[in-house]
């Protein structure tokens, strides 16, 4: 879905429409079952048995099952087009996003215009292993750097191990530190990037950092 607000809204008025729709076709069904029953119960009423009447309490009670489910299709439709609203909302104020750097918890790294980065965490000044691999686990670089205690950045200009430039896309990216005693552990990390828009797919809301796409819940800082 688009991140334009105008097409948001937009977007809003169709699932309106939409969701009308689905509740009218809905009730001119009810309507003519409606109309089915009551023409039959009429012929009923016609033929019966005057020495056994029709119970009265099971055709009075067919008659608030129809308004029960009436007010039920109503009730879906309203609860409906609520939803497909503030989804359209949340996506107008998620926008706001758009084209500034957002660091999100993510396993795969964003290349956008021969640029990646990452964060990560380390708990003492120690050697770290930088990995990145192909979506199909095929290395392309492997780097060691020395972490301060605590948050450390590191950079990548889109390069393989041979310095060819690599084209933007999504790259997979390990963070490994070695401690004292020469054990290996991997260390929590973000990677950062652009916003370039936000989608929902499957009433779910993500964010789009060129070709990664993420949920809200994984955002962990928004810069300018």
């Amino acid at each position: 879905m688009s991140t334009d607000p105008v097409a948001a809204q937009q977007s809003a008025a169709s699932a309106a429409s939409t969701a009308g729709n689905a509740s009218n076709t809905a009730l001119t069904s009810l309507s003519s079952n409606f109309g089915n029953f009551l023409g039959l119960l009429m012929t009923q009423l016609q033929n019966q048995d005057p020495t056994s009447p029709l119970d009265t309490n099971q055709f009075t009670s067919e008659l608030v099952q129809f308004s029960s489910v009436e007010q039920q299709i109503n009730t879906n439709s309203s609860l409906t087009q609520l939803i497909q609203l503030t989804q359209a909302g949340e996506i107008m104020q998620s926008s706001a996003m758009v084209g500034k750097t957002v660091a999100v918890q993510s396993a795969d790294l964003t290349l956008q215009s021969g640029h990646a980065a990452l964060s990560y965490t380390s708990p003492a000044a120690e050697p770290v292993a930088i990995s990145v691999t192909s979506d199909t686990g095929a290395k392309i670089l492997d780097t060691s750097v020395t972490a301060a205690r605590g948050t450390n950045t590191w950079t990548w200009d889109g390069t393989d191990a041979s310095g060819n430039a690599l084209p933007d896309g999504t790259y997979k990216v390990t963070v490994t530190g070695t401690g004292t005693d020469g054990s290996s552990t991997a260390l929590p990390f973000t990677v950062s990037g652009i916003a370039t828009g936000v989608q929902n797919q499957n009433n779910t809301l993500t964010l789009l950092l060129g070709s990664l796409s993420v949920p809200f819940s994984a955002v962990a800082a928004v810069g300018n």
